[in-house]
């Protein structure tokens, strides 16, 4: 049986000694309302009491609503302190000032990009460290936006599956809502990540830890994986 005891403890070392690495005073984190934040926020307080947790909605309804009241029950269950930036107005700004027609996919990916600049903003303030709330899963899908979410200083759950996330949260008493609603990213009406990438995690998990899935299932997993994996590279640099 897993012992969650020991691998949280393990887990917040891991936080702790990064910190002391980089001497720094504290840790700021995206507070979107949803179980991978969630988790990094438990853990980030139980490393110090010097922690920020950022809720930034921009644009979607959605993280006004659901997401931000699951974020806000988050930050008051552990006794984290919680600002929020709004970021509607200047994503509106930034598509406005580029002039011309952006591909849905890269309107969306505004926002994660607009959120990381915010927290490292307010990081290098505090003398904090940026901590990043990806788990194994959407990693190994390329789940993720570059130089947005995909950007953190350390991540001290990323070899997390979605499902092992769910358990651990159950463990530490997250807010139920947080572990039961349907995982998304909140960047459009009605998103979820599961339909977006049309396949499942309990899917997504299976074939990472055992390597089998249904057929259907193993094409859209090996697809998502192969064209992402410039995401997962330190950028190419000539002559390296």
């Amino acid at each position: 049986m897993r012992d969650y005891k020991v691998e949280t403890e393990k887990r917040v070392a891991f936080i702790k000694e990064k910190m002391a690495e980089a001497h720094a005073d504290g840790l700021i984190f995206g507070n979107s309302g949803g179980k991978d934040s969630a988790l990094v926020g438990i853990l980030c307080k139980m490393a110090t009491d010097n922690v920020l947790a950022v809720a930034m909605p921009c644009h979607s309804k959605r993280n006004y609503g659901e997401d931000m009241d699951d974020a806000v029950a988050l930050a008051e269950a552990f006794g984290i302190e919680m600002i929020t930036v709004d970021l509607t107005d200047t994503r509106s700004e930034i598509t406005k000032a580029i002039g011309k027609e952006l591909s849905p996919a890269a309107l969306s990916n505004i926002a994660p990009r607009l959120r990381m600049t915010t927290l490292y903003a307010l990081g290098q303030t505090r003398n904090a460290l940026v901590v990043g709330t990806g788990n194994r899963s959407e990693r190994y899908m390329g789940y993720f936006t570059k130089w947005g979410d995909g950007a953190f200083d350390l991540n001290p759950m990323a070899d997390l599956t979605a499902t092992e996330v769910f358990e651990f949260l159950r463990y530490l008493g997250a807010p139920a809502n947080i572990i039961e609603k349907a995982p998304s990213a909140g960047l459009y009406e009605g998103q979820t990540d599961e339909q977006e990438m049309g396949v499942t995690y309990k899917a997504i998990d299976e074939y990472i830890i055992t390597g089998e899935t249904d057929e259907k299932s193993k094409a859209i997993i090996d697809r998502y994986h192969r064209v992402s994996e410039h995401k997962r590279r330190m950028p190419t640099i000539y002559g390296e």
